[in-house]
């Protein structure tokens, strides 16, 4: 699995609604399908790609291709996205000062005459 084909697969809205929906249980294709709004071929194409870029599982269920969250890939984006994070953390914990009306920084003291 390269970072690309990671950031590629879920660059598709489809393709997130269905890492969303497999969030949830593990679902064979025609559950996919129809909660999707998609054709069969369209579902197993984005699939493809999501399995592509190692994302999701599949595995053989009698007549049905089950297709699972494959959690590895997730927690690496995690650990990627974490100093962001910190960084975003710390912008809206400067906001939450700002807006309840605490400086960002101490204020110099006041001149004295």
């Amino acid at each position: 699995m390269s970072d690309a084909a990671l950031w590629t697969a879920l660059a598709d809205p489809h393709r997130r609604a269905i890492v969303a929906l497999l969030l949830e249980r593990p679902r064979p294709v025609g559950e996919i399908v129809q909660a999707c709004g998609l054709s069969q071929p369209g579902t197993s194409k984005h699939l493809k790609v999501l399995r592509e870029a190692g994302l999701v599982r599949v595995r053989q269920d009698a007549q049905r291709r089950v297709y699972a969250l494959d959690p590895a890939p997730i927690a690496a984006l995690d650990a990627w996205l974490a100093p962001y994070r910190e960084l975003w953390n710390e912008s809206l914990d400067t906001l939450g000062r700002r807006l309840d009306g605490a400086p960002d920084t101490p204020e110099p003291p006041a001149p004295k005459d």
